[in-house]
């Protein structure tokens, strides 16, 4: 079953129903909908009714939404409703049902969002949202106060959308988004992360991340510190924000890991700077202490260990200085192939929002990725894995405990100096000598 067939039952037995909110918004903007919604004069007992030979789960009865689920497909049908007071800031504390789609539409977020369709491609549009998306203009449904009131997710939704599809943001929307963004410590940190993510990655992040910064500062308060922090530095030519979300706009839309890890890379520099006799800026330790910080913001976040761990190894190596082969097969060995690349990619985004002549290094950076994909397609040792011994043949050897370890590092660390050859017979050899045997 469609979706279609889902408002074409509802009709059938007597009730309206129609396409609303984004699904109609991205069919005005010719843009594949990933989420379907549907609105019905229809009660929740009457649409569990009207499909009972399909799967019907009350997600929001006391809300008037059920899901039905057909054929692993599943669609929420809601009641037309009017929204009561907001007392947790997310959902409404109580819903009147009505039988209007009109009322329905003026309780939701921007009139982009607040337009409905029937199955025969029929309009309703009672607050210009059509218009709205022409002119590419984020705009609320009546008071923008009042919504933000509502519910102050609405608040980054708006930032998020205006990233995300490239619009402006109007007047009195925008100003609300100001005077109201300090109401976003209210929204569960989850909220926060979905939709920091989605923001993040927008084709338009730039203006927005700079126009709304305040907007970010109040969801991350340690990014107040970096906005207007001029570096006074030969290599930069932006303040450590500004800098901030234009290297994180030169890295891929779909590479969410690389955006945030840019995101977050040099959250610490204000905490780090100093200043020589000249007024020349000096960051030393700001890629640690970036780290350190990026993993508490993460795990404030409820960011999954692994993506907040990657994140911060990234941004600990990501204004590493690399010169030698040597290193390159160190930082395989504590990266792997996939992040040591994504590492190299890094420095180039970091290195395209300062002055032009330091993109002369990333030619550099490029070899380095070439070299490193050459030494994992040929086998080259750079990891414990695969040396030619391992701990059991040290054990044989006589060493015990944390001597085995130690062992091991040194004879990874001279592999990869080129001191030793890869083979187990060199290897053995070194131990016995070095073991006096």
């Amino acid at each position: 079953m469609n979706p279609d067939e889902i408002l074409k039952k509802l009709g059938d037995a007597g009730f309206e129903a129609y396409y609303v909110g984004g699904c109609v918004r991205d069919r005005l903007m010719n843009k594949p909908a990933h989420d379907v919604d549907i609105a019905t004069n229809a009660l929740p007992e009457e649409i569990m009714r009207v499909f009972c030979r399909y799967t019907v789960i009350p997600t929001g009865v006391k809300h008037g939404t059920v899901t039905v689920a057909v054929h692993g497909d599943s669609y929420e049908i809601t009641t037309f409703r009017v929204d009561g007071n907001y007392s947790d800031s997310r959902r409404p504390d109580s819903v009147t049902f009505t039988n209007h789609i009109e009322t329905d539409l003026a309780r939701r977020d921007f009139t982009m969002n607040a337009i409905a369709m029937d199955v025969n491609g029929k309009i309703i549009d009672s607050f210009g949202g059509a218009d709205d998306i022409k002119n590419k203009i984020i705009c609320c449904v009546g008071e923008p106060t009042k919504r933000f009131g509502e519910d102050a997710l609405r608040i980054m939704r708006a930032v998020r959308f205006a990233a995300q599809l490239g619009f402006g943001i109007e007047k009195n929307t925008a100003d609300a988004v100001h005077e109201m963004c300090g109401t976003l410590n209210r929204i569960s940190h989850e909220r926060i992360r979905n939709e920091l993510d989605r923001l993040i990655c927008g084709e338009g992040c730039v203006d927005v991340m700079l126009n709304f910064s305040d907007v970010i500062a109040a969801v991350i308060p340690e990014f107040s510190q970096c906005i207007g922090f001029e570096q006074h530095s030969d290599y930069h030519c932006y303040d450590v924000w500004e800098h901030t979300v234009r290297a994180m706009a030169s890295a891929p839309t779909d590479n969410l890991r690389l955006r945030r890890s840019l995101l977050f890379h040099d959250v610490a520099k204000p905490l780090c700077a100093k200043f020589d006799s000249m007024g020349k800026g000096h960051f030393k330790g700001h890629a640690e202490k970036s780290a350190e910080m990026a993993l508490e913001i993460m795990k404030r976040l409820r960011y999954d260990s692994v993506s907040a761990g990657e994140t911060a190894l990234l941004i600990r190596h990501h204004s590493d200085k690399i010169r030698t082969k040597a290193h390159v097969k160190r930082l395989l060995n504590e990266l792997g192939e996939a992040l040591f690349l994504e590492l190299i990619e890094m420095k180039k985004c970091d290195n395209l929002a300062k002055r032009d002549f330091v993109l002369k290094e990333n030619e550099e950076f490029d070899e380095f990725a070439e070299m490193a994909r050459e030494i994992c397609r040929s086998g080259e040792c750079y990891s414990y894995g695969q040396l030619a011994v391992n701990g059991n043949d040290l054990l044989e050897l006589g060493l015990c405990g944390n001597e085995i370890g130690k062992m091991l590092e040194e004879l990874l660390n001279a592999v990869i100096d080129d001191e030793l050859n890869n083979d187990r017979k060199t290897l053995i050899n070194y131990v016995k000598r070095r073991l006096n045997l």
